[in-house]
């Protein structure tokens, strides 16, 4: 056999095994829980600001709707629980993990169908709670969803779960976000009210969180560390939670740059934050395009740049060191938002909101699963893997939550190209935060646990 020849046949044995990974039944559990992951978010963010947007909510109450989404920034308070407790009954029949996300799972699934029975423009504090609530829940299966990704997958999965994780949960996003305009407009075509088709689009969207929990009926309990006393007595389980808090906290605060660790979590995702809460109000209420055109666009090849760059993602998440990606993360992030300086001057049309749009969706998958494999990276310690994992997606939602509830009266004060091009200098910090971080070998010392481990 010639050496071409047996190149080839290791470049090929090589793609197989690489793609082989995409049929584990463990994989594709992560998969469908990125689905059920993805869904609620736009519920209480994007498409709630549509919905607000299309009942004549102005602008200031649609950008503060941004701080429904709290708890997925505070989620870190109450993952010790989920980490140190076991569910009476559900837990002795599914087990620590899987009992936790059919339970949030449910909640989920009664808070949006909630939200969606609320008027808007005649009730906004109520749409507020229903916000609140759904966004509860969703933080709630969220903490538990990262712990068992993280816990039940192999060291070789783990590159193809975040990227099926993270592929997953922008079409979740998507069937929320951009599926719900799709159902709405055509419910109105079919004769219903705009005040009726809004609560048969959540109780849709309540629907799909049952993929879900039939993946979570479907999986297999990872392994558990030992509590240590039983869950007989709450004095006991609340010493349990205590001791997971403060086990968790201090593994993680005792690590070098701890604290320039923390700051640089709640920077990486800031200029996409800022930019993602005004994208709706600015594409359905700046620029004047139907949301028939724009959920098309976002359905169609918005989809397929989501899918592209996730899997992207998660090929060079494996092949390039960590500091390399998110590199790459952070500059993506900068040229999607400065994409909507240009749309803005664009002549009106299909083309161009394709062009935007595919642009935010090929580099918001690179990036997050870049952000991803970060994260999980940081979360060694299986003790305390929901509760470390909760600590930093709830610093990195801190953009999408606190920081993007003032966008609204931003872009009344400073107009529409100079909000999104503030929006993509916001990435500066964590750019000089990464620039420190590298010099200090952090992102090394990560690596070389990864490939040890493999």
């Amino acid at each position: 056999m010639s050496e071409m020849q047996t190149i080839k046949r290791g470049w090929r044995a090589g793609l197989f095994a690489a793609l082989s990974v995409y049929a584990s039944a463990r994989v594709a559990i992560v998969l469908l829980l990125g689905f059920s992951a993805g869904l609620p978010l736009a519920l209480s963010a994007d498409t709630l600001r549509v919905w607000m947007t299309e009942r004549g909510v102005d602008l200031g109450t649609i950008g503060l709707v941004s701080l429904a989404s709290l708890p997925y920034t505070v989620k870190f308070l109450w993952a010790p629980v989920v980490d140190a407790i076991e569910l009476p009954w559900l837990s002795r029949r599914l087990g620590r993990r899987r009992a936790w996300l059919a339970a949030s799972q449910v909640a989920l699934m009664a808070a949006i169908v909630w939200l969606g029975t609320r008027d808007p423009l005649a009730a906004p504090l109520a749409v507020g709670l229903g916000a609140l609530m759904v966004a509860f829940a969703s933080a709630t299966q969220d903490i538990v969803i990262d712990a068992f990704r993280v816990e039940s997958l192999s060291t070789d999965e783990q590159a193809a779960g975040m990227a099926g994780y993270v592929a997953a949960y922008r079409i979740g996003m998507l069937a929320t976000g951009a599926g719900a305009l799709v159902l709405t407009a055509w419910l109105e075509g079919q004769g219903y009210t705009k005040a009726a088709v809004w609560p048969i689009a959540y109780a849709v969207a309540a629907l799909l969180v049952l993929v879900g929990l039939l993946a979570v009926l479907a999986a297999h309990e990872p392994p558990a560390p030992d509590l240590g006393d039983g869950a007989s007595t709450s004095i006991r389980a609340l010493a349990r939670v205590s001791r997971a808090a403060k086990g968790a906290f201090a593994d993680f605060l005792t690590r070098d740059a701890a604290l320039a660790v923390l700051a640089f979590v709640v920077l990486y995702k800031l200029c996409d934050a800022l930019a993602g809460a005004m994208t709706a109000p600015f594409v359905l209420g700046a620029l004047g395009y139907d949301k028939d055109t724009y959920a098309a666009i976002v359905k169609g090849v918005g989809l397929g740049a989501l899918l592209l760059g996730g899997f992207a993602g998660g090929a060079l998440a494996r092949a390039l060191p960590l500091a390399a990606t998110l590199w790459i993360g952070i500059i993506v992030q900068m040229v999607s938002n400065l994409a909507f300086v240009w749309l803005w001057q664009a002549p009106r049309g299909a083309a161009a909101l394709t062009v935007a749009i595919v642009t935010e969706n090929f580099t918001g998958a690179l990036g997050t699963v870049f952000f991803v494999a970060y994260l999980s990276a940081l979360c060694g310690n299986p003790l305390h893997t929901a509760t470390q994992y909760a600590l930093l997606t709830a610093l990195a939602s801190t953009g999408r939550t606190l920081l993007s509830s003032g966008t609204g009266f931003a872009v009344e004060r400073m107009g529409w190209p100079a909000f999104f091009a503030a929006t993509a200098a916001a990435a500066l910090p964590a750019l000089a935060l990464l620039t420190w971080l590298q010099r200090r070998g952090h992102f090394s010392t990560l690596d070389v646990a990864r490939h040890r481990d493999t």
